[in-house]
């Protein structure tokens, strides 16, 4: 079972085909009530991500699912403290029910990351980079759409992508997009409008 946060959803939502991604993947796909109500209370800031996430909800994609009593234990432990040391509660419940239910939690985020895997190394990580880079994936939507897919996440929903990540997610966009993506770091564009701006190798003869 894979367990997904609410920054995974709102990806998914931007990539244009999160209900083809879903429906491809072999595992079961569940959410906890708590990101559902984020995710919803989202749409009072600005986000438009309610009715997409509705109509996954009612195409059986996602499975709602809540914290039994150990959820609920760990997490209040992840949400109650120092700032630097806590989540917000999407995040914690997402990976509290991946603990419960002895699951994998994908999380984009950094900073919650970095805490499961310095207090809850046991809980198997993964990221909406790994869903899209999914075999299953490939084969639903093709390199061309993986491709058009990753861009439309990085410019609608500002994506995040982890350093190991990164290679491969500029190969697949290409050097163009890659250049003028905001969401992605300085120092990655500039790379990518250097590799544009070399000369073309002259051609061989024949």
């Amino acid at each position: 079972m894979l367990v997904v946060d609410a920054s995974v959803i709102i990806s998914l939502n931007a990539s244009g085909c999160a209900a083809t991604i879903l429906d491809s993947l072999p595992h079961r796909i569940a959410v906890v009530d708590i990101v559902v109500d984020e995710i919803r209370g989202g749409l009072r800031r600005g986000r438009k991500d309610t009715a997409t996430l509705d109509a996954l909800l009612e195409g059986k994609l996602l499975d709602v699912v809540t914290l039994g009593p150990k959820g609920l234990l760990r997490f209040e432990s992840l949400v109650v403290g120092a700032a630097g040391e806590t989540l917000d509660d999407g995040e914690a419940a997402t990976l509290a029910y991946a603990e419960e239910a002895d699951a994998r939690a994908l999380i984009d985020e950094r900073k919650a990351r970095r805490i499961a895997g310095e207090r809850h190394a046991y809980i198997p990580l993964s990221c909406t980079m790994d869903l899209f880079g999914c075999e299953n994936v490939a084969r639903a939507i093709g390199p061309t759409g993986v491709a058009d897919a990753i861009h439309s996440a990085l410019v609608g929903a500002r994506m995040r992508v982890l350093n190991e990540h990164m290679d491969w997610v500029v190969s697949q966009i290409g050097d163009q997009r890659a250049a003028g993506c905001p969401s992605l770091s300085v120092f990655i564009r500039e790379q990518a409008r250097k590799r544009l701006q070399r000369p073309s190798a002259a051609p061989q003869p024949s």
